[in-house]
């Protein structure tokens, strides 16, 4: 029986984020391990995998709202997430990372939801649905202090966001995985199916391209 994980997954509460996403469990349940709650989830209790949503949610929605930039898109892939996650619990490595192995999932969730939806304008350039202040690692915040940089800073975060969404789904996955959540080349390589040496390459590119995109503003 799949568990009931809306009270465990409050969207409502929850705001998109990036780097600064931490899980939201409760400091003495994060004393009980990753695998611990798998191996009880696949004994059939459906109460650890509950914990599993409220551990990596914050995250999981920070990574998918940052690859389709639209909150409802990225709440609903978060749901679909964690819901195959469970049914496929019995499919999982219990030497493996549980998070990598989330986040392959909602990746390839996600990728294949852009791929039917590519022709759909989901950019929306409204400040709150906007997730403009967790992208300040690519801009200069010590203009925040003038009223003019500030303004310019607002619109050149409103321009990297414009430029994420220009790159590939896959250049965009590990700017995303790498600057904004700061997972490793390991990581990431795990998550995409990819080995380091690619992940390292399509960095590279993706930054290339957000200079490219953001050399009148730089």
């Amino acid at each position: 029986m799949t568990p009931t994980l809306a009270p465990a997954f409050p969207f409502d509460k929850v705001q998109p984020e990036g780097r600064s996403m931490e899980p939201t469990a409760k400091p003495e349940s994060q004393e009980i391990s990753d695998r611990v709650l798998v191996e009880r989830t696949q004994a059939g209790d459906p109460t650890a995998f509950d914990e599993l949503v409220r551990r990596y949610q914050p995250r999981l929605l920070g990574m998918l709202y940052n690859m389709t930039n639209n909150q409802t898109d990225s709440w609903d892939l978060a749901m679909e997430t964690f819901e195959k996650a469970y049914k496929s619990i019995h499919s999982f490595r219990l030497d493996a990372e549980f998070f990598t192995w989330l986040y392959r999932i909602g990746f390839n969730l996600t990728v294949n939801f852009i791929k039917r939806n590519k022709h759909r304008n989901n950019l929306s350039m409204d400040d709150e649905d906007l997730d403009l202040q967790n992208r300040s690692e690519f801009i200069d915040v010590s203009a925040s202090g003038d009223a003019e940089k500030q303004a310019r800073l607002v619109e050149l975060k409103k321009k990297l966001n414009e430029s994420m969404m220009k790159l590939s789904d896959q250049h965009r996955a590990v700017v995303t995985f790498f600057d904004i959540q700061g997972l490793s080349h390991a990581e990431i390589s795990k998550i995409m199916d990819c080995k380091e040496e690619t992940v390292r390459s399509r960095l590279f590119y993706a930054h290339k391209q957000l200079q490219k995109y953001l050399k009148n503003y730089l």
